[in-house]
């Protein structure tokens, strides 16, 4: 087979040319059209390599790319707290089995070890009770309340007070144990002579019949014979005023019975809670407890015949620093007052009224209400005092007599002279109230002028 002819460009007949044209040679004309040709396809070729197209898919797998790096941090982040979940988990439920185990062995050796031992588990109980409501519960349905109140009354003092203390901590916050100590007997071995003991121990029996006391309210029922000595025997002897107010905390919960209000108050405690009354550290609580069992006719009773009323009262009432102290002592003026016209004499004698008015220009909101309540009450007897009444009546000195004259002008005297005292001594105590140096001279300067105007009130 002969090979194929190869064509040059040549070969390839040119166009016609005008007659009047030159012949021009067709190579270099050719070479041209071919390399213009091959660049127009070489720039079609590239920018159809990138169009917007091609380039809005770029980003887009780069934005897909993003999305899913974003996706294995937050993957590798919930890996890492699920991690720390079940590592706090972990650790709880190892607290918890470690707790147990010591609560089990503590309850042995309570129970049967000796008596080294038995301290040592004491003591591990009440560490143990104060961290959790749920320990105390666990720590009481493992028995171990009635062992604890059989050392209470035990002849050695360090562990009876360790008994005690680990039945205080056990008591807190929970009323099942509570009533559980009662049942055990726990009232009954309560010393009523306190003369035997430092003051520490006095301090933790006061604190748990503080809080055995909160039983008071409810359906079970509490040997007050067993409480009341001791509670008594505190708060006339020398002891804290810590343990005297955890005392007198006591006497508030068991006052707010009305079955228990009766033997508290023929044991005299109506006196006791008037004399540590006057003792602003304490004063509140010996207030609260004198307000609920004023409400009684007995308490009122016993209030009325008492010398110190209503002469500590009033003094309560002039406590600046004590805005509570105020408010519960005009709630009991207000019991005395109510509806008995020698207990508001016995209190205008001892001078209430410029105390009631102090109270009522200066006290707290309550005191304020309590004591212009006491006034209104002041205000109305005197006015039924003033008032017609039948029986003989003098005879009136005629107008323009000279006795008339005379008597009118010692009135007038007297008058000035009642205001005068009046604001005197009402300017002195707002000045002192108000910490205001006000010198003599000016305050009486201010009075003489003032004493000749009506008051805008």
């Amino acid at each position: 087979m002969p090979p194929p002819t190869q064509l040059t460009i040549s070969d390839f007949p040119s166009s016609p040319s005008p007659s009047t044209s030159p012949s021009l040679p067709s190579q270099p004309i050719n070479l041209h059209f071919f390399n213009r040709i091959r660049r127009f396809l070489q720039s079609k070729s590239s920018r159809k390599r990138f169009t917007p197209a091609d380039q809005s898919n770029t980003a887009e797998s780069v934005e897909a790319a993003a999305a899913a790096e974003e996706e294995r941090e937050e993957a590798t982040k919930v890996s890492c707290t699920g991690g720390d979940e079940r590592e706090i988990q972990e650790e709880k439920e190892s607290e918890e089995f470690r707790v147990m185990v010591a609560l089990q062995r503590s309850v042995k050796e309570l129970h049967f070890g000796r008596w080294e031992e038995r301290e040592k588990a004491v003591s591990d109980i009440t560490r143990l009770a104060r961290e959790d409501v749920k320990v105390r519960k666990n720590l009481a349905e493992l028995g171990v309340v009635p062992p604890l109140v059989s050392m209470v009354d035990s002849p050695v003092i360090d562990r009876r007070r360790l008994a005690v203390q680990a039945l205080i901590e056990l008591s807190n916050g929970t009323f099942t144990n509570k009533a559980l100590m009662v049942e055990a007997g726990l009232l009954s071995k309560i010393p009523a002579n306190m003369d035997n003991f430092d003051e520490p121990t006095r301090h933790d029996f006061a604190q748990l019949i503080l809080s055995i006391s909160s039983l008071a309210n409810t359906s079970l029922p509490l040997k007050l014979s067993a409480i009341l000595p001791f509670l008594v025997a505190v708060l006339e002897s020398d002891s804290k005023i810590e343990t005297k107010e955890a005392c007198l905390g006591a006497l508030c919960n068991l006052s707010g019975a009305l079955e228990i209000a009766g033997p508290l108050i023929t044991n005299g405690v109506i006196d006791i809670l008037l004399r540590l009354s006057t003792r602003k550290e304490i004063s509140e609580k010996a207030l609260s407890a004198l307000g609920n069992l004023g409400v009684t006719l007995m308490g009122k009773k016993a209030m009325e015949d008492s010398p110190m009323v209503p002469e500590n009262l009033i003094e309560i009432m002039t406590w600046e620093d004590r805005p509570k102290c105020q408010e519960l002592s005009a709630y009991l003026l207000m019991i005395l007052a109510h509806q008995s016209t020698v207990q508001r004499e016995k209190m205008a004698k001892s001078g209430i009224v410029p105390v009631l008015l102090e109270v009522a220009l200066l006290g707290s909101a309550l005191a304020q209400k309590r004591a212009l309540k006491l006034l209104q009450w002041f205000k109305d007897e005197r006015k039924a005092k003033m008032g017609p009444h039948s029986g003989p009546q003098t005879r009136r000195a005629s107008l323009g007599s000279p006795v008339n004259e005379r008597e009118a002008r010692e009135g007038k005297r007297m008058m000035k002279n009642m205001v005068k005292q009046s604001l005197d001594k009402n300017m002195e105590v707002i000045a002192r109230r108000a910490n205001i140096a006000v010198e003599s001279s000016k305050l009486k300067s201010l009075i003489i002028s003032s004493s000749s105007k009506s008051l805008p009130y």
